[in-house]
């Protein structure tokens, strides 16, 4: 079990399940799209992201990221980190049949791909010591060919694919996914490794 700083936001009563077992700190269920009209809710969030700060930890599926992206524009961005996990498909234990997208959500990983996600997207662990990273920039992401050419749409599309991240990611929220996940060099390697 690892112990946070921040709190953990995420949708639903089996995903706080889930990581109660793994993760010692303050989860906090959304609700899935309750928290959209839940004003009680958005202000203990936002009270809660003040004083600790927030891991925002939504399913990879297009429902948890319109989640993410509701919370992040309801919560100043110093006070966020985002967690993503991979996109694999497949149902979860309980259920009698895969969701919509037939992608595994945050109670279907693994104790161990959840943990490090939330190493990687930065998450304070108390009693580590961690060395800070160099984040990847758009810079970074145009040197590589991710962006500014005329096959960059294509090959962020393909790497995305190759890492299992939602093929749907704007490049911003790409960025900021690879940033959690890889360092400059990791995302490097896997560039070369590309089909």
């Amino acid at each position: 079990m690892i112990r946070l700083k921040e709190a953990i936001i995420v949708e639903g009563r089996y995903d706080k399940i889930k990581l109660s077992g793994i993760v010692d700190a303050p989860i906090i269920e959304t609700g899935g799209f309750r928290v959209f009209n839940d004003r009680e809710k958005q202000k203990l969030i936002r009270q809660i992201a003040a004083a600790r700060g927030i891991v925002i930890l939504t399913d990879s599926d297009g429902a948890g990221f319109v989640i993410r992206n509701f919370l992040k524009g309801a919560v100043p961005k110093g006070q966020i980190k985002n967690c993503y996990i991979p996109q694999l498909a497949g149902k979860e234990k309980r259920k009698a049949q895969a969701g919509k997208e037939g992608l595994l959500g945050v109670e279907g990983m693994t104790d161990e791909v959840i943990i490090e996600a939330l190493r990687r997207c930065g998450a304070t662990v108390l009693g580590e010591e961690t060395a800070a990273r160099e984040e990847i920039s758009k810079a970074d992401l145009y040197e590589l060919g991710l962006t500014g050419t005329a096959y960059s749409a294509e090959l962020r599309q393909g790497l995305l694919k190759y890492l299992n991240l939602p093929t749907y990611l704007s490049t911003n929220a790409m960025l900021t996914a690879l940033n959690c996940l890889y360092s400059y060099e990791e995302l490097k390697e896997t560039l070369e490794q590309l089909p």
